[in-house]
């Protein structure tokens, strides 16, 4: 957080404070909600060949309030739990955002723009579902608010049960690709199957690379990661064989689906990237107090991946139907 923002927070008082918070979260916290809804929104117009943009803007709002939500929920529970507390390795990428341990806002204050967050992202969402009349975007959306709201808070505590990369994938993944995409077409289908798995797994390589620095912090408290459970060799491999198995999905994609030909013929022009995240993200690297350069390659990896994708299905929307 920059110094500006903290001063802004520092210096405001009562409810202002809260509502100064919510506009402070740093934007690579709020790409993992941004870059679902624009794949399977520009899915949705290649498939539809027309896009609204209304139905689209909502949803991009939503995801991104109730990631926000989320992220400050997780601040307020890791507060309890003493997770950030004993962190001794934060990086920026992991660790909370550090604004309640560094006295710059209050856990009362954290928590409350969490849930202030997160019940914009389900007015919106509401908003949705009254313009469209759909039962599966409110079964959707309610699973997003209360995934986000209980991935720390007890008694779901997701994060803490080893099932956190697939829980992330799901609700990072899966479903609003899918949600996106049916609000643009009105159908549920199989071809928001892939690009939907390919972006479930660019954000479980961010959750997962993002729980090397945050280890012993989360030993310490029995938050039970992958790389808790297993060692750092072992999520290493797990890191490595993600990514791999991304580009293999992409590059049969392109072969198997020709909707996929120009979104999977982008996503694997990111490669180079991808080669760089497995050099850097190695025992050493990932052991090493204050290291944060894998992290920051497999955001932007995170980030070119779901954009490839987006500009791709943008460019099959427009003349893709004459290339099948």
């Amino acid at each position: 957080m920059s110094l500006q923002a903290q001063s802004n927070i520092k210096t405001a008082s009562g409810p202002l404070r809260i509502v100064v918070l919510l506009c402070t979260p740093e934007p690579r916290f709020l790409l993992p909600g941004a870059a679902p809804v624009l794949v399977g929104s520009s899915l949705g117009f290649a498939a539809a060949g027309a896009f609204n943009p209304v139905l689209a803007v909502l949803a991009l709002v939503s995801i991104v309030a109730i990631n926000a939500g989320a992220n400050m929920v997780n601040d307020y529970f890791d507060h309890l739990s003493g997770n950030d507390w004993v962190n001794e390795n934060p990086t920026g990428f992991g660790g909370g955002s550090r604004y309640i341990q560094q006295a710059i806002v209050s856990p009362k204050a954290m928590l409350t723009a969490g849930v202030l967050s997160l019940a914009a992202g389900s007015v919106v969402g509401v908003v949705i579902v009254l313009l469209t009349g759909s039962s599966f975007i409110l079964i959707l959306g309610v699973i997003g608010v209360l995934g986000g709201f209980f991935w720390t808070a007890p008694p779901g505590k997701f994060c803490y049960r080893y099932v956190g990369e697939p829980f992330i994938f799901t609700l990072f993944g899966l479903l609003p690709v899918y949600g996106s995409y049916y609000l643009q077409t009105g159908t549920i289908d199989l071809f928001p199957l892939v690009p939907a798995c390919l972006v479930g797994i660019l954000i479980c390589l961010v959750l997962l690379i993002n729980s090397f620095p945050d280890m012993a912090a989360d030993a310490a408290v029995g938050k039970k990661t992958l790389v808790v459970r297993y060692g750092v060799s072992a999520g290493v491999l797990v890191y490595r064989i993600l990514l791999v198995a991304g580009y293999v999905i992409a590059a049969a994609a392109i072969f198997v689906l020709p909707y996929m030909r120009f979104a999977a013929g982008l996503f694997l022009l990111t490669i180079p990237v991808g080669l760089f995240a497995i050099k850097v993200a190695n025992k050493k690297n990932l052991t090493t107090p204050g290291h944060s350069l894998a992290n920051k390659i497999t955001i932007i990896l995170h980030s070119t991946g779901s954009a490839a994708l987006t500009v791709g299905f943008i460019v099959y929307g427009f003349c893709g139907t004459s290339s099948s």
